[in-house]
Order: C-alpha cells, then sequence, then structure tokens
C-alpha cells in the first residue's frame, strides 16, 4: 500500500530538513578559515635628556613581534621646556617638573587601561656625563629628583640613567637603519626579510657635548672596546663604534680644540678607528649646521668648504640682514661649520672621494633620527610577545548561505512538525 498525501508530505519535509541543515554544517564547517585577531597595541614612552635639551618620543607596535623585536613606529616628539636636565644642578626639583608637560601630552595617546604597561625610561647623555665628573652629587640628586616625578607618573617606569656614550651611538645606527629598512623590509610576498648588509648605513651624531661614529667596518674590530653587538629580527650585528666627550658642538664652541691628529687606523685623540666604509647618515647639529648653509643636498667636499668660508667671511651686518629672526644661533654658525669640516675631513677621515657618502638628514623615512628609537627597538626585545589570538571566520557570502540554510531546515522541521500534528488530529 502506498503512502498517504499526507504521509508523502511529511517525509518530504523531513528529508529537505535533512540536506539543508547537513548543507549548513558543511559549510559552517568546511568553509571557514583560521583567521587573527588584530593585536593590541603597545607603547613605550623614552626621554632623550641632552646637554641643551630633553626630547620625549613616544612609540608604539604591535604585540605580536616580528622575529624577536617589535616593529616599532613613533607617535609623538615632544621638545621639553627649559634646559637640558644638567642645567638644574641648584634645583634638582625643577629637573623632575619639566618633564611633566610633555608626559602629559604623551599620555592622552595611549589608552588609560595600558599606561601602567608602558615602559619609560630617561637616558641622559654628554651633558650629565660632564656634570658627574665635575659634581657627582649635583648629579646624583637630579637623578633622584626626575626618579621621584617619573615614578610617581601613571606609567611603568624603568628608571633614569646615565647613557653610555657607546650605547648612544650604538642606538643611533640602529635608529637609522630600522628607519631606512636595512634592518627589516617587508616584502612583495608578505614576508619580513633581511637585506643584504651592504645596505647598512653609519651614523654620524653631533650634539651640543659629544659626537659619536658607529658603522659596519671592512674588516675585524682591533679593539674590542670600540665594538657594539647585538641581536634584532633574528639577526646579530657587530659595529664599531666611539663616543668622543668634549666634542660635540657646544663645547667646541667654548674652548679651542688641540690634538685634532690623525694616524693610520686612528680619528683623534689617539682613538682606534678603521678606516670609514660605505654610505652614512649625518644627524644632529650636523644636519642643523650644514641644513642652514643649505649643504643638504650632496654637494663634494669642495663646495661644502668654499660655503662655509664665503659665509665666515662677510660682514654680521650683512649676515642679520640675510637672516631675520635667527639670532639665537646665528653667531654660530661660522665656528659650527668649521668645525664640522675639519670633525668629519681631519678626525673621522672622510676625504674628496668619500665624502659624497655622507647625507645630512635630520629623520630616515619619517622617523626622527637618534639612539631613543634604537633603545626602542632593542628594549622590545626584552617585552615578551603575545600570540594573536585566533578565531574561526568565514566570507561574507558563505556566511549568508549558511543562515539561509539554517532558517530552510528550521522551516522544513517546523512543516514537517505541522504535518504530523495535522496527521495525529485525523
Amino acid at each position: 500500500m502506498g503512502l498517504s498525501r499526507k504521509e508523502q508530505v511529511f517525509m518530504a519535509l523531513l528529508g529537505a530538513s535533512g540536506v539543508a541543515g547537513l548543507t549548513a554544517l558543511i559549510l559552517f564547517l568546511v568553509e571557514a578559515a583560521s583567521v587573527l585577531r588584530p593585536t593590541d597595541i603597545k607603547f613605550g614612552i623614552v626621554f632623550d635628556a641632552g646637554s641643551s635639551h630633553t626630547s620625549l618620543f613616544l612609540y608604539q607596535w604591535p604585540a605580536d613581534k616580528e622575529n624577536g623585536t617589535g616593529v616599532v613606529s613613533q607617535a609623538l616628539a615632544c621638545q621639553v621646556e627649559g634646559p637640558g636636565i644638567s642645567s638644574y644642578a641648584s634645583d634638582p626639583a625643577q629637573a623632575g617638573e619639566s618633564l611633566q608637560g610633555c608626559l602629559e601630552e604623551a599620555l592622552v595617546l595611549i589608552p588609560e587601561a595600558q599606561r601602567r604597561k608602558t615602559p619609560t625610561f630617561l637616558g641622559a647623555t654628554a651633558g650629565m656625563r660632564l656634570l658627574r665628573q665635575k659634581n657627582s652629587s649635583q648629579a646624583r640628586d637630579i637623578f633622584a629628583a626626575v626618579t621621584q616625578a617619573l615614578g610617581r607618573s601613571p606609567v611603568d617606569f624603568w628608571g633614569a640613567e646615565l647613557l653610555a656614550g657607546q650605547d648612544e651611538g650604538a642606538f643611533g645606527w640602529i635608529t637609522v637603519n630600522y628607519g631606512l629598512g636595512t634592518l627589516v623590509k617587508y616584502s612583495f610576498t608578505g614576508e619580513w626579510i633581511r637585506p643584504p648588509e651592504e645596505m647598512l648605513v653609519g651614523a654620524l651624531d653631533l650634539g651640543g657635548a659629544s659626537t659619536q661614529i658607529t658603522f659596519v667596518p671592512g674588516g675585524p674590530i682591533l679593539d674590542k672596546s670600540t665594538q657594539a653587538d647585538f641581536r634584532l629580527y633574528g639577526s646579530d650585528y657587530s659595529v664599531y663604534t666611539h663616543s668622543y666627550l668634549c666634542f660635540g658642538r657646544d663645547q667646541m664652541l667654548s674652548r679651542l680644540l688641540t690634538g685634532l691628529v690623525q694616524g693610520q687606523d686612528c680619528a683623534f685623540d689617539g682613538v682606534y678607528q678603521p678606516p670609514v666604509r660605505g654610505q652614512f647618515y649625518a644627524f644632529s647639529n650636523f644636519y642643523y649646521t650644514f641644513h642652514f648653509l643649505n649643504l643638504t643636498s650632496g654637494q663634494p667636499l669642495s663646495t661644502a668648504n668654499a660655503t662655509i668660508w664665503e659665509f665666515c667671511q662677510r660682514s654680521w651686518k650683512l649676515v642679520e640682514a640675510s637672516y631675520p629672526g635667527q639670532d639665537r644661533w646665528l653667531r654660530d654658525y661660522c665656528a659650527s661649520g668649521l668645525y664640522i669640516l675639519t670633525l668629519l675631513r681631519d678626525g673621522y677621515g672622510f676625504s674628496e672621494e668619500t665624502w659624497p657618502s655622507i647625507q645630512f638628514r635630520k629623520q630616515a623615512s619619517g622617523v626622527d633620527i637618534g639612539w631613543t628609537l634604537g633603545y626602542m627597538l632593542n628594549l622590545t626585545g626584552m617585552i615578551p610577545a603575545e600570540e594573536p589570538a585566533q578565531w574561526w571566520a568565514q566570507s561574507h557570502s558563505v556566511w549568508v548561505a549558511t543562515v539561509v540554510f539554517l532558517v530552510l531546515t528550521l522551516v522544513a522541521v517546523l512543516g514537517a512538525a505541522a504535518v504530523q500534528l495535522f496527521w495525529v488530529q485525523d
């Protein structure tokens, strides 16, 4: 005996619900893809306490790192009002209070929930090195005042310390090469790759109280005290670096230079240095002075020399008339220009042939050049990485189809239930 009309409808609805449900299940399981949720953003603050002024830099990077090192970008650069912290020897408390304005600017950009997790560091350079040599107790008082001020701020304060000249040079080298993409680069295939070592750039820094040179030499570094080693993005680096205290621009202007005697494998002051090699970025006061003199466009050494001497031979009235509103630094540009020529040529050993390898720059790919970003890059290697959270996701079209089949399944089941109900009642 064949099935009745109601039985046929019931079986059809039951079969339809089974097919629709199975299709929805297949779409959900087979088409779903494992994707990574966006990682949290971490932040870090570094104060660069130089001899003439202090600057704050706020950096950020994704919580998941690339080969053990955060991919760091600059979020804020703020110059602290007033002189460098070494100038507050007679009133140490003011050294700490002077930092609050820039710190408040940085906190605005950091989500409140992350402020207590934001590592904050103050590094003092040559100005405080000189003060420590002259009066160590005054230097300690300033560091204590800075530590107290930053320690009560809503951040994870790691400490205030004197940055070694070698570290200042090495971290500046890291900053330049990171900005230029010569340490790690994102390829067209969607992978992070390490560019050839030949692309690495040397770093020339001229601050107020010291100057640094850092580069990868062509052979072994004979004096190991001038060698810095570090690991970034899964690769090891070894560079020559040296810092000359009291040979910064401001220190040079306050005294007559002596001892610029160059010999084989020697820069000046009897310091060992391999011959300069490769491309260099010259920043800080190297850049500011040559930018004023319009010498940052790759001019040869002879042109730089002629331009500086021509400027120095102008009358003071003509100089003032030619550069209105620049009284603060105007009197120093002649001496600074001559010093830079002497330092680079007779001190560091750049010749007419190697001079074109120097680029005078303030930034590298939009990042301010200095030691702070290099320090933060190195610092992120000590911050635990967070694995990106995974979830299951579907494309929009597959998601819509899945929902449709689930609805059809529900309709078919309800229809079968209704037929069954009417069947029983009959």
